[in-house]
């Protein structure tokens, strides 16, 4: 026989079930009438009067029903014995769509892309983090006899390419040369001990390649220090119009908050490692603006390496297994392909 906590959260779950689907606060005769709970109205109308005692659903009208609170939508994420896994058609379609991406650019605007049509809430997804970022290579090409195109990769498909003006005339056999200090000093290097390296490379540099490996390591320490601008992208944020009554006075605020990038940034910021889910419910997220919405991050990476954060923000109204476990499949396949 369940007992009465047990029989607590059952109708708590139901109601979170209903409200979400339809949007009405949900009465005691629905949910007998809608799930199989065994037990007879009077049974849930007290139930459902305990619940609202414990701050867990409340009455937003009078003779009205009933609809969760931040804390009984708390309750309900920490509950969750199993997510509701994607089916293999939707993994499959996923990873196609995925694998068809071109270069790091195109990975992160087809995940944030995919992300927003499969939760329907917005996406975002940060751009992996040049701290943990590695140096695949250097290339650099001569464009005009004292001018050269540098290339920066790394590990994790970013190309960042800059002009280099040299002041004087590079012959092939010293460009040779200078292609291959840089890369014999700074592959493998995470970028920040990379930075580091390239500025003692002018010192250390034959006397006739000084000043233009000057200019060239002047260049190259810009492209290894973080662009703030470049690391977030955002997708489906028009979903958000599909939820205005969730955000009666606040959906300005919100939509202005997440043109911040410093405020996106601290909703991924509790992703700890990779696979891990963070669900921040309301009243729980720090931005002020963001206390009306419910925010679904995880981190994305390779198994010893977190590379950046993404996840989805909405209403606090929204489907969490369903948006957990599409966070998930998107997060997973994005480290898988980055790994690679």
């Amino acid at each position: 026989m369940v007992n009465a906590d047990e029989r607590r959260f059952e109708v708590l779950r139901a109601i979170v079930a209903d409200y979400v689907s339809n949007h009405e606060p949900v009465a005691s005769k629905a949910i007998v009438e809608r799930h199989n709970l065994g037990v007879s109205s009077a049974t849930v109308r007290n139930d459902m009067a305990s619940l609202e005692e414990d701050g867990y659903i409340t009455q937003p009208h009078t003779s009205a029903g009933r609809i969760p609170t931040d804390k009984g939508y708390r309750l309900f994420v920490d509950r969750l014995s199993e997510v509701k896994p994607l089916s293999s058609a939707e993994r499959r379609a996923i990873q196609s769509f995925l694998e068809g991406a071109i270069d790091l650019d195109d990975v992160m605007r087809r995940s944030v892309r995919l992300l927003a049509q499969l939760t329907r809430q917005v996406a975002v997804i940060q751009y992996p983090t040049l701290t943990t970022s590695t140096v695949r290579h250097v290339e650099l090409v001569g464009i005009t006899p004292a001018r050269l195109m540098m290339v920066l990769i790394t590990d994790t498909g970013r190309v960042d390419q800059r002009m280099v003006d040299l002041g004087d005339v590079i012959t092939d056999e010293s460009l040779s040369r200078l292609r291959g200090v840089l890369n014999s000093t700074l592959a493998g290097k995470r970028l920040t001990d990379a930075a580091a390296s390239v500025a003692e490379l002018p010192e250390s540099a034959p006397s006739e390649l000084r000043e233009i490996m000057t200019r060239v390591a002047t260049v190259l320490v810009e492209s290894l220090v973080e662009h703030p601008e470049e690391r977030l992208v955002l997708g489906g944020t028009a979903n958000l119009t599909r939820s205005a009554a969730d955000f009666p006075n606040s959906l300005r605020q919100v939509l202005e908050a997440l043109e911040e990038q410093v405020v996106v940034l601290k909703l991924l910021a509790a992703t700890a490692d990779p696979g891990t889910i963070t669900v921040r419910i309301g009243e729980e997220n720090e931005a002020e603006e963001m206390r009306s919405t419910s925010v679904v991050s995880i981190g994305y990476g390779t198994r010893a390496t977190l590379l950046g954060g993404m996840g989805v923000v909405g209403p606090t109204r929204m489907d969490y297994p369903t948006n957990i476990a599409a966070v998930r499949a998107v997060a997973n396949y994005v480290g898988e392909i980055l790994g690679q």
